[in-house]
């Protein structure tokens, strides 16, 4: 009987190139880390991406990660680079509608700790929870295109009574107090929406306060701006929201700038290293496009600083 070896060459193929995909994956974290200072490139400027709907904790393992950006991680890059002596500044090249308040909030106390200079470029999307973090930089770039702004808090409360009477279901809810339940299964009280807009008037506030100590603006100008219009980097740029027009290779150069560093600086990138199960399967299995708003999705009670425009 003939044995087929062709299946056992293709494993053996897959399993060597994930195995030498982990070790570089290795080496590329610990470049990151040491900011190519054991390799003796010198001092450089640390890149570090705020990508996709902003969302608390750490990514969740799996065969192919969400298109979130998650605050843990993305803390954790800004103090590596801080402890990174090859690193003189720090670039965050924000990319977001925003997304939680928490998760938001985590990225903007970070950067404001942050003691190395720190810059923000501003890719299509920097707008809500996205510009709430660009306000802990010391200094923000825009593409006269970018969309930004949309100063502002939501809260979406999704309300299935009328799904339910449809399909003949009926809900009985008991509750351990009058506003446990709070509008999922029957409509706000009154009492119900007077406390919820307690919570998004004090979290707004919270933001207006952040621009205008991020952006050292009038509280009144700023009240003018924050009713979660957007607006272009161009418009943003005359309104004081943004400091100066361009893309991330200025942004870049301005941060070496800030940083001492002279000639064209080196870009020191913070991404996460894939795992070996991740690199196997990476190759193979597509990017899930809806995973963005997973985690979000079964949140409909969390105040989010959201742009949910087209």
């Amino acid at each position: 009987m003939k044995v087929r070896r062709w299946p056992w060459f293709l494993l053996g193929m897959a399993v060597s190139l994930a195995l030498m995909g982990s070790c570089l994956g290795g080496m590329m974290a610990l470049w990151l880390v040491t900011g190519g200072g054991l390799m003796g490139l010198g001092e450089g400027v640390a890149v570090i991406p705020v990508e996709g709907t902003i969302v608390s904790g750490e990514p969740p393992s799996g065969l192919t990660r969400p298109s979130n950006a998650y605050s843990a991680e993305i803390v954790r890059f800004i103090e590596q680079a801080e402890a990174n002596p090859a690193v003189k500044a720090i670039v965050v090249r924000v990319d977001s509608p925003g997304g939680g308040v928490v998760a938001s909030d985590e990225i903007y106390q970070a950067l404001r700790k942050a003691e190395k200079p720190v810059v923000v470029s501003m890719g299509s999307v920097a707008a809500s929870g996205g510009y709430y973090i660009s306000c802990g930089a010391d200094e923000v770039f825009a593409n006269p295109n970018t969309l930004t702004g949309s100063i502002g808090v939501i809260t979406l409360v999704p309300n299935i009574e009328g799904l339910l009477d449809k399909l003949g279901i009926k809900m009985y809810v008991m509750e351990s107090g009058p506003h446990k339940e709070g509008g999922t299964f029957q409509p706000f009280t009154e009492k119900e929406r007077e406390i919820w807009k307690g919570i998004i008037e004090e979290t707004y506030d919270n933001f207006v306060q952040v621009v205008v100590e991020g952006r050292e603006l009038p509280e009144e100008r700023v009240r003018e701006l924050a009713d979660g219009r957007i607006c272009t980097g161009e418009q943003a740029l005359e309104a004081g929201l943004v400091d100066t027009l361009g893309n991330l290779p200025e942004a870049v150069a301005r941060a070496g700038e800030r940083g001492g560093i002279g000639g064209k600086p080196r870009i020191i990138p913070y991404r996460p290293t894939p795992s070996l199960f991740e690199g196997l399967w990476g190759a193979f299995l597509p990017a899930n496009p809806l995973a963005a708003w997973q985690e979000l999705a079964g949140q409909p009670f969390t105040v989010q600083y959201l742009y949910l425009g087209p």
